[in-house]
């Protein structure tokens, strides 16, 4: 089916290359310059980063891997990893699973384990228990702490999990595991991941992920998709030493660091004074936090390409689109509160290729916008035959680009990917640059609360909130028109 798909759009592809007639785009090349320009620029940054992640996991990981492991071999005693996992309105079946891949790294720690399991229902913490006590693993150096908290929000559950945690009084030696309640994590997580805190200098490092979703087809091709674009961009990042996130399905700290007050303030009550908008108190993003508390003390943050967690995740709504736009406005939500304080750091402390990446979240939101925008113009105000010359550009970029793709996954691609790529490019950026204009919009996917502004200020904020973004894209399209030449 799959050799049927690509068979179907390499032939669709071919026609529209075929069938286009001989200066078919007289009076577009003004358009076809802003394509060209914006193509250059962003096909060069992507080849940029594929050549990194490539040059990183083939020859710069394993080395990284081989001196982390050297040196851990020669510590007096081995790490103790304290597991710190959240759970909150997730089916049993899952949480189930989930802990019985906490337990069984947990028992494998060659230091000793100990596990925090933060719930809010008694049945999550009976179920805990329960799993605990049927673990054939021998569990006689696995130290289990179920707490149960209000449901005030994840901010507080790990707030208090990491005090708590604290009161054991770990040390630099130590690592602190943050588990999300629906990933599973590798049985040689702590093994595969200590070693590299041997480098005074490393505070955290986050793994690859895969993905089990049901009955979902296209909502899983998209988020394999998605992974496999991590898993990219993740190990060009690691050339730099410093990942963009600390992904919360799971990353590993350094366990003085995590347990350090500050740390644990910025994760319970993180905010962003706006000048617009006013404080910000971040409800979503905890992975941010931490993320950017040890970006701004000068932490090293790694990728480890070669250990995978599981995520299962689930369609939080009925349909596909209104599914991946919920989730899309949590996550750059996050993304976009930590961009600008990010950006304020100087390059020097955090590295030039890290400032440019963070730099560039915000420029490519504009120049994904503008490619299809001057085309659209172009189609209405000149010529419209440049939609199926544009249609055929897109089809061969974004094969090409799944192809590149896949080469980080040792394998082929479905026929869906070149679609999905574009629906989250373009998708993506429009949400990039509502979420931009609207940084106090904030909400849970499996939660119902949510913050944004206040009742008596909702008005005047949304009204302010969509003329500064309606006159941002006014300028984009006034930009667009005159480099194209249509005005």
């Amino acid at each position: 089916m799959q050799i049927l798909g690509h068979t179907l759009y390499l032939l669709v592809l071919g026609i529209l290359v075929a069938s286009f007639p001989a200066g078919g785009l007289r009076g577009a090349e003004g358009a076809i310059l802003v394509l060209g320009a914006i193509g250059l620029w962003r096909y060069s940054w992507a080849a940029i980063n594929f050549a990194r992640g490539a040059w990183y996991q083939a020859f710069v990981y394993p080395r990284l891997r081989r001196t982390a492991e050297t040196a851990y071999a020669g510590r007096p005693a081995p790490a103790h990893a304290y597991f710190l996992a959240t759970s909150y309105k997730i089916d049993p079946e899952i949480t189930t699973r989930v802990y019985q891949s906490i337990f069984a790294a947990a028992a494998q720690s060659a230091g000793g384990a100990t596990v925090v399991a933060s719930v809010v229902d008694g049945a999550d913490l009976r179920l805990v228990r329960s799993v605990f006590a049927l673990m054939k693993s021998d569990m006689a150096r696995v130290h289990l702490i179920v707490d149960q908290v209000p449901g005030t929000g994840k901010r507080d559950a790990l707030a208090k999990s990491l005090r708590i945690i604290t009161r054991h009084a770990p040390s630099w030696r130590d690592i602190v595991i943050f588990v999300d309640g629906d990933s599973c994590v590798p049985v040689d997580i702590v093994s595969r991941s200590a070693p590299f805190f041997c480098d005074p200098a490393v505070g955290a490092l986050t793994t690859d992920e895969t993905v089990e979703i049901d009955d979902a087809p296209m909502f899983r091709d998209w988020f394999a998709l998605r992974f496999t674009q991590r898993q990219m961009m993740m190990s060009s990042m690691g050339l730099s030493r410093r990942v963009l996130t600390l992904t919360g399905r799971m990353s590993v700290f350094r366990a003085d660091l995590a347990t350090d007050p500050g740390f644990i303030r910025q994760v319970q009550s993180d905010y962003l004074d706006h000048w617009r908008l006013g404080r910000i108190d971040f409800l979503t993003g905890d992975d941010k936090s931490t993320w950017f508390w040890l970006l701004k003390n000068g932490y090293q943050m790694l990728y480890l390409p070669d250990v995978r967690t599981v995520s299962m995740e689930r369609q939080p709504l009925p349909g596909f689109v209104d599914s991946a736009v919920t989730l899309m406005v949590r996550w750059f939500g996050n993304m976009m509160r930590t961009n600008g304080r990010a950006l304020a750091l100087p390059a020097s402390r955090i590295g030039a290729f890290t400032w440019w990446s963070l730099l560039d979240q915000r420029v490519s939101v504009w120049t994904t916008l503008a490619g299809p925008l001057g085309v659209l113009l172009t189609a209405v105000l000149v010529n419209p035959v440049i939609l199926p010359a544009y249609l055929a550009w897109l089809m061969a970029t974004r094969y090409v680009f799944c192809i590149a793709l896949s080469l980080f996954r040792g394998g082929g691609f479905p026929i869906s990917y070149p679609f999905l790529l574009y629906f989250g490019q373009i998708v993506g950026a429009a949400v990039k640059s509502f979420i931009m204009f609207r940084l106090d919009r904030q909400r849970w996917t499996r939660q119902s609360s949510s913050s944004g502004p206040r009742p008596a200020a909702a008005r005047l904020g949304n009204i302010l909130s969509s003329y500064v973004h309606v006159l941002t894209l006014g300028w984009l399209t006034l930009g667009v028109l005159f480099v194209a030449g249509l005005v």
